[in-house]
């Protein structure tokens, strides 16, 4: 049985919201930003709720938001730091298609500017990189599918998803 859904995975800076859309496009289905679900949720920014919250309040956040996204067919982008909670993306696994979508560490270094902005869930004095070699891991045991972006631009990548999914 083919899953309907589609949730996108990776680092922070990858692209997974642009990606996202323009797959949801290109397949007719719904697109969802799990982080945007989340700061409508709780009617602020992902830098405030980390500030306010903490890293395990944030987390505990984005985990209820992740497992309350249940679309007939959509295509899901999530924060970087969903696979930290199992329950989530067992929830997704249940519900979708998982795609990694990998891009080297020098290339996501490139892409980031500032890691407190934009909400990146990072504990205290770790640096991006350690972030990097922290999540690869967790990114690669929860993917079905993993799509390298290194060098392609959001078209190429959006057509290998389609084309592998057979959608």
């Amino acid at each position: 049985m083919r899953k309907k859904s589609i949730v996108l995975i990776g680092m922070p800076g990858v692209g997974k919201s642009t990606i996202g859309v323009v797959l949801a496009k290109n397949l007719g289905i719904s697109f969802i930003d799990s982080d945007l679900a989340i700061q409508e949720r709780e009617e602020k920014k992902l830098h405030d709720i980390i500030a306010e919250r903490g890293l395990d309040g944030f987390l505990d956040i984005e985990e209820d938001v992740n497992i309350s996204l249940s679309p007939k067919a959509a295509v899901i982008a999530t924060g970087g730091s969903a696979v930290y909670r199992e329950q989530a993306m067992r929830h997704f696994s249940d519900i979708a298609l998982i795609v990694y979508l990998r891009l080297s560490y020098e290339s996501i270094s490139e892409r980031l500017g500032d890691l407190e902005e934009r909400g990146v869930v990072l504990k205290e004095n770790q640096s991006l990189r350690q972030l990097y070699d922290e999540r690869v891991p967790l990114y690669e045991k929860y993917a079905n599918m993993t799509v390298d972006c290194e060098g392609r631009n959001i078209r190429e990548i959006v057509f290998e998803i389609a084309k592998r999914i057979k959608y």
